[in-house]
């Protein structure tokens, strides 16, 4: 088989999977905000209120108990979705050989992990909403900021670490070429780990993750396996040019606008939608999934946005990682590897790019590349 033939295959098969997964995704978001629509459309949210308060007076545990009961509700009925999606086409497509009880025992960590941060936060919006109901959108939005930065640092240190061991860079020479590429942008870290994403799947990820004192480079096992010195280097050097650029400052800063905004927006049409529902206060507990409703709808509609300045952001830190590496082709080498290990889509729809792709398609990248190196 000639390499032009493998090419194509890889790519057909990049495009059938990719476009197995957005229609995955697609489904699930519109199968879970009918779920959250039929509650309210039949009456249902009132009911489950009301089956809870016959047992419980106070607010805040009928607040728990409520959305306990509708997350396990939604996630029975949208299990099937997570399952295929998470589980089966990363078998069919040969990207992991995880077994159906661990990748069970990781949903179940990840639901544990979430579960508590969940119900902080909706135990904060609660108290806000019956203590400024015009304002609370205010406080709340300064809430998420905090609450957004607080994780950003902590992440790194407390929560990957419950998925994936992390360790030192194993190769000496490697971490030696990482320390000298990092102290060039003049950034100090604490650390380049290495961590086994291989137990969960064959693709492979880099990442540059926290802030302040947290501030580290993470190599998947499957990059460095995969990956010739110079590659994982011009990688690196991608992800340097998000540090160097200021992109994780600018990006949360661009999410405090639009968190904001959409919350000021949602109390609107929260408030002046809740007679249609028969709902008579702004804190009944029974209406809260209308938020939840405004909120994802609002976060659909911003999503291209987001991900616009998300594109323009990558090819900034593309053109950065070239210039710190001096030369592209580590970096086109790097991206076709990613992109094949990855089962990428080279070159989807542009409208599907538009709505859905965080970063440039591998095709215009890489095409991109060739001619700043022209």
């Amino acid at each position: 088989m000639s390499d032009n033939q493998l090419t194509s295959i890889k790519t057909n098969t990049g495009k059938r999977y990719q476009r197995l997964r957005l229609l995955l995704s697609i489904t699930e978001f519109i199968l879970g905000l009918a779920i959250l629509s039929a509650f309210l459309g039949f009456g249902l949210s009132q009911k489950l209120e009301g089956l809870i308060r016959l047992s419980f007076r106070n607010d805040y545990l009928v607040l728990i108990l409520f959305v306990t009961s509708l997350g396990l509700f939604e996630g029975i009925l949208l299990f099937p979705l997570s399952l295929h999606s998470g589980f089966i086409i990363e078998h069919r497509y040969n990207l992991s050989d995880q077994r159906l009880s661990s990748w069970f025992r990781e949903q179940l960590k990840a639901v544990l992990v979430s579960y508590p941060i969940i119900l902080v936060l909706i135990t904060i919006f609660y108290t806000l909403l019956c203590r400024y109901p015009l304002t609370w959108w205010i406080w709340m939005g300064t809430a998420m900021v905090l609450f957004s930065i607080i994780i950003a640092r902590l992440a790194p240190i407390l929560l990957f670490p419950i998925f994936y061991k992390f360790v030192p860079l194993e190769d000496k020479s490697l971490t030696e070429k990482v320390s000298n590429l990092c102290k060039q942008v003049g950034l100090n870290l604490k650390g380049v780990y290495q961590f086994n994403l291989s137990k969960t799947t064959r693709k492979a990820n880099a990442a540059f993750t926290g802030i302040g004192k947290s501030k580290r480079v993470i190599l998947g096992d499957t990059l460095l396996n995969n990956m010739e010195t110079d590659e994982i280097l011009a990688v690196l050097a991608h992800e340097l040019g998000h540090y160097k650029l200021k992109h994780i400052w600018k990006g949360m800063a661009l999410g405090t606008g639009i968190t904001f905004l959409g919350l000021y927006l949602t109390a609107r049409i929260y408030n002046s939608s809740l007679a249609l529902f028969d709902f008579h206060h702004p804190d009944q507990i029974a209406a809260l999934p209308l938020i939840g409703i405004l909120l994802t709808l609002y976060q659909f509609i911003t999503a291209p946005i987001q991900n616009a300045y998300s594109r323009s952001n990558e090819r900034a830190a593309d053109d950065f990682a070239v210039r710190l590496i001096g030369n592209p082709e580590p970096l086109i080498s790097g991206l076709n590897k990613l992109a094949d290990q990855n089962l990428a889509d080279r070159q989807p729809h542009p409208i599907v790019e538009f709505l859905f792709y965080s970063h440039p398609s591998i095709a215009k990248r890489i095409a991109r590349l060739y001619r700043s190196s022209s």
